[in-house]
């Protein structure tokens, strides 16, 4: 946090400027950093950012704002929050949020546009921001009057953290950061209610969780396929919980590195194309995949008709658009990862109280055992002479560092090194350009990464270069 004194807060009903408005919703929201880039349009703004307790990063590309505010969001759960101005600066974000709305990272983005009287005229650093951000944002909105800022800050935030997280976008005018309002603060009733549309279903559908507790106690062959969603939903335990009350491997996606300990005896690693060869294997033969929180990206699942053709699908997703849109599911769930888990968890404990047994998981355990002593991660060493492996470099580097080190990478075949030999034992560890693959992530997303977790050791590999940014500041 800056070491700024916490600014006068107006009381209701007090005369205003929009610029001290949308900073003071920033505070309200409880955001101690933002990332951002100052130029005409926003730079009203920047004038009460002075007093205000919220720290300030200066960025020197607006991209590089975007992916700070993502690794931030990454490692703390929070929402980032960038802030930039009109025009160009308004485009070099689409990159970060077109990331962020990928692997449904929380972010809220500000933008600067020119005055309300120039909108639409094709003035200096004009741009549609809302209409070129509409496709690849949660909720973006173009705010014409101060009156309607506190209201849409308010909205931006509850969007972005609530349901499946992603980023949202404020498009605020230069002279709406110059006029004055009234000071007010929206409850939590009045934001619900000016959102009507919106109502993320968290609960889990009681009848689906019996039907999927009763597949789980019934399979033979059951693979845990967990993805990104169980971190996004911080149900890393929950996850633990279910995997050791019944004894089921469990595949972690690239996005869901560090759900699952790596060095748990039922984790199987990560599966796909750049998976353990036992994950794979192990999908494929399963007779039942709990997919929690994934979205069968096709770098898991290849040909879909070959993918697992034997297993029947329980499929836990916050996102209904989800469910049947790549395999279609024999128990699909609408609900929040980890009270879904919770909920089967507590299925399972009442059908096993009830009587139930579960089918014997040892034959399973055994073949899978054999896989993974049959065809283990594997390179072959570097010849005296000879230029260094990345994986040999990798591997020192995992055993020299701290435990619960972040490790953020680029995107690249560097990134598969780093999801396959570093060792994932904690969750908000692995920081990652998943499903937009963004050149140029690893460094500003490190930056946002150490910001958040200051006593965290925070490594970014890349291409060709290995930083650390354990003494940034």
């Amino acid at each position: 946090m800056s070491s700024k004194e916490k600014s006068k807060a107006p009381k209701a009903g007090e005369k205003i400027t929009g610029a001290q408005a949308l900073i003071r919703a920033m505070e309200m929201e409880n955001v101690d950093v933002m990332f951002g880039l100052p130029g005409g349009c926003i730079l009203p703004a920047y004038d009460p950012l002075i007093e205000s307790p919220i720290r300030h990063i200066l960025v020197r590309h607006e991209q590089g704002a975007g992916h700070m505010a993502e690794g931030y969001a990454h490692v703390t759960g929070r929402p980032g929050v960038a802030m930039v101005t009109s025009g160009p600066a308004a485009t070099n974000m689409v990159t970060p949020l077109c990331d962020a709305y990928m692997d449904s990272v929380p972010m809220v983005c500000i933008t600067g546009q020119v005055p309300t009287s120039a909108i639409g005229t094709d003035a200096f650093q004009e741009c549609d921001t809302v209409g070129i951000t509409r496709s690849i944002t949660k909720h973006n909105e173009l705010v014409m009057t101060a009156e309607d800022l506190p209201m849409a800050v308010r909205q931006a935030f509850h969007i972005a953290t609530t349901g499946r997280p992603g980023p949202t976008l404020i498009d605020v005018p230069k002279d709406v950061l110059q006029n004055t309002m009234e000071w007010y603060w929206p409850s939590d009733d009045e934001v619900e209610d000016s959102l009507p549309g919106y109502k993320p279903n968290t609960k889990g559908h009681a009848r689906m969780i019996k039907e999927a507790a009763q597949l789980i106690l019934q399979s033979k062959q059951p693979i845990l396929y967990v993805g990104g969603g169980v971190l996004k939903a911080r149900a890393a335990s929950a996850l633990r919980e279910l995997a050791e009350l019944t004894q089921i491997p469990v595949v972690t996606t690239l996005m869901a590195r560090g759900a699952f300990p790596d060095d748990h005896p039922l984790c199987l690693g990560m599966p796909g194309m750049h998976g353990t060869a036992t994950a794979v294997t192990a999908m494929q033969k399963s007779d039942l995949l709990i997919a929690l929180g994934a979205r069968f990206d096709d770098r898991v699942t290849g040909r879909v008709n070959a993918f697992a053709p034997d297993a029947k699908i329980i499929h836990v997703d916050i996102d209904p658009a989800e469910q049947g849109k790549v395999r279609k599911p024999d128990v699909p769930i609408v609900g929040d990862c980890r009270l879904v888990i919770e909920e089967i968890v507590k299925a399972i404990h009442d059908l096993t109280k009830g009587g139930v047994e579960q089918a014997d998981l040892q034959p399973w355990r055994s073949r899978v055992s054999g896989w993974r002593e049959q065809f283990p991660l594997h390179y072959e060493p570097s010849q005296p002479g000879n230029a260094l492996k990345p994986q040999f470099c990798l591997e020192k580097l995992r055993d020299a560092a701290p435990e619960g080190t972040i490790l953020v990478s680029g995107v690249g075949q560097h990134q598969m090194w780093s999801s396959q030999y570093w060792k994932f034992n904690e969750p908000y560890t692995w920081v990652n350009s998943g499903g937009l693959g963004t050149m140029g992530f690893s460094v500003p997303a490190a930056i946002g990464a150490k910001v958040g977790r200051p006593d965290k050791t925070v490594w970014a590999i890349d291409g060709d270069t290995i930083s650390t940014f354990n003494t940034c500041q």
